[in-house]
């Protein structure tokens, strides 16, 4: 479990717009979320054909400023707990800091995965229609590496990329529509791809199960050889607050998946609830 499973999850959600974007800073405004809001996912890992709870997850958003100007602020926290935290432990945290029309000022994601640390910062400049990404980046072995990143294109971070893409509505897609992105990570930035899966319903576990009416999307990547492997489908609500409340995650030796446990705060009615 090399990388952070809610982290690659909830950062590819909803990343289907990228062809919306016209200019570096690309403001749009913001309809899906708010001040206060609270988004609480378990994680469960695959393994040797039997499902173990892997841990927790939380988003929570909020105002903030940044640098005297008004902003808002998501934090993703995630925990592996249990028997998973005996075989691989995982304390990760993103901080995502952003305006008010979710163009990305600040990005760091600090992490302790199967005990080695790695940060990863990066803050953005906006001049004459270009986007300046200054990113440090602390790999495993402890060697820090810095870049300048220059682009004409939106670029995001995994958590902003995110809380933006919510205010998107995909009701001009087709099933199995393809979009590229651009997306800021470590000290690179790079293009990926998205696939429109169609609208399916999810029901969630537990005692008191919903069910949701979702766009379901799937993320590409692809490897040295050129050739494309799905990585992660996830199930997005279809409704105005767009909220994963499912993420598949296809890893090396097994399957990965997290499910919506609470949501709090939203800023919509929940219209894509079929069933409670």
């Amino acid at each position: 479990m090399k990388k952070n499973i809610l982290i690659i999850l909830l950062s590819h959600f909803l990343i289907f717009s990228f062809s919306q974007f016209l200019s570096a800073q690309c403001p749009v405004k913001n309809t899906a979320f708010q001040d206060g809001e609270r988004l609480d996912y378990k994680l469960y890992f695959n393994w040797k054909f039997i499902w173990k709870t892997a841990g927790t997850a939380t988003l929570t958003t909020k105002k903030t400023t940044h640098q005297g100007q008004s902003a808002f602020q998501s934090d993703l926290i995630t925990r592996t707990s249990g028997r998973i935290d005996r075989w691989f432990t995982m304390r990760d945290t993103l901080r995502s800091v952003f305006t008010p029309q979710v163009v990305p000022l600040f990005y760091r994601k600090g992490a302790n995965e199967g005990g080695k640390y790695r940060f990863n910062e990066i803050t953005y400049h906006y001049s004459g229609g270009q986007t300046t990404l200054h990113q440090r980046y602390r790999h495993g072995d402890g060697r820090i590496t810095e870049a300048d990143n220059r682009t004409a294109e939106c670029a995001f971070d995994m958590i902003s990329m995110m809380m933006r893409a919510r205010s998107f509505h995909a009701s001009d897609f087709v099933k199995g529509q393809r979009t590229p992105f651009l997306l800021a990570d470590g000290d690179r930035v790079k293009q990926e791809t998205l696939i429109y899966r169609g609208i399916k319903e999810f029901t969630t576990e537990g005692d008191h199960p919903v069910t949701y009416r979702c766009l379901v999307f799937s993320y590409l990547e692809k490897n040295s050889r050129g050739k494309e492997k799905e990585v992660v489908t996830f199930y997005i609500t279809d409704d105005l607050n767009h909220i994963p409340v499912r993420l598949d995650l296809n890893l090396r030796f097994g399957v990965a998946k997290a499910y919506l446990k609470s949501a709090t705060g939203l800023r919509n009615p929940q219209t894509s609830i079929v069933k409670e």
